[in-house]
């Protein structure tokens, strides 16, 4: 029986995901900032665990109380949309520290593991951003890109391991709380002259041709985890898989 970890749990992709693995009878290191036992069924093969990405000391404590892995899904994320010009770097920052070193450091910290049994698998969850420009997220798609090339390069590193490591790239998602959680992050950064531009784009998204869900992220991670064909990049909804086929 495999265990996989993944981080982000308490809400959308990483809860869809964590649900997922579990059904198909999988052990689940599901981790959150602030653990939910509301979210997830009671069970033997799962387990929370607190966990911020972005502390080293909270990285080593969670992965000293999950034990041996097989599949490591890096999930948490921060969204954040608004005109690049009001962003401030200390929020540019705080983006990357959770999207990209996060990633970075949880990768680096379960590597020495994985290599020392020559096996195992990460999965790193980016967007279909990265498939396409799309307006008002250049800080969120650069954090993501980032992982891309990240992921690229790496996968080249570990494969005399027989380590692999894989992208899912998900497409837009209502059902998740990416404007929610980072509506605090988003104040003040659609100024009057960025308004009118910023309504036409919200009310495009409020008639999406075709959208994403949580289950198709979970599955899409899941072949992922599973593949043997060696791929690397996995869209993830409609949308996304369209938007591959277009690049």
């Amino acid at each position: 029986m495999k265990t996989v970890l993944i981080t982000g749990c308490s809400s959308g992709y990483g809860l869809e995901t964590a649900r997922h693995f579990h059904a198909q009878g999988w052990n689940v290191v599901a981790t959150m900032r602030t653990p939910r036992e509301d979210v997830l069924p009671r069970s033997d093969r799962l387990r929370l665990v607190s966990l911020d990405v972005t502390k080293p000391e909270s990285i080593a404590a969670a992965l000293e109380a999950s034990g041996p892995i097989d599949v490591l899904v890096n999930n948490a994320g921060l969204g954040l949309m608004g005109a690049f010009e009001a962003t401030p770097m200390t929020t540019v920052r705080e983006v990357f520290e959770t999207n990209v070193f996060g990633v970075m450091a949880m990768t680096q910290a379960v590597l020495p593991r994985l290599r020392a049994r020559k096996s195992g698998v990460i999965v790193n969850v980016t967007s279909s951003a990265t498939l396409a420009p799309m307006p008002l997220v250049a800080v969120y798609t650069a954090s993501k890109v980032a992982i891309e090339g990240f992921t690229e390069s790496l996968a080249f590193e570990l494969e005399s391991f027989n380590l692999q490591v894989k992208l899912v790239e998900p497409g837009y998602c209502p059902d998740t709380r990416f404007t929610s959680n980072g509506s605090s992050r988003m104040e003040g950064l659609f100024p009057e002259p960025y308004a009118p531009f910023a309504q036409r784009i919200f009310a495009s998204l409020g008639q999406p041709a075709t959208v994403t869900r949580p289950s198709d992220v979970a599955e899409a991670v899941w072949q992922a985890a599973n593949d043997t064909s060696g791929t690397l990049r996995f869209p993830a909804g409609p949308d996304a898989v369209a938007l591959a086929r277009s690049a």
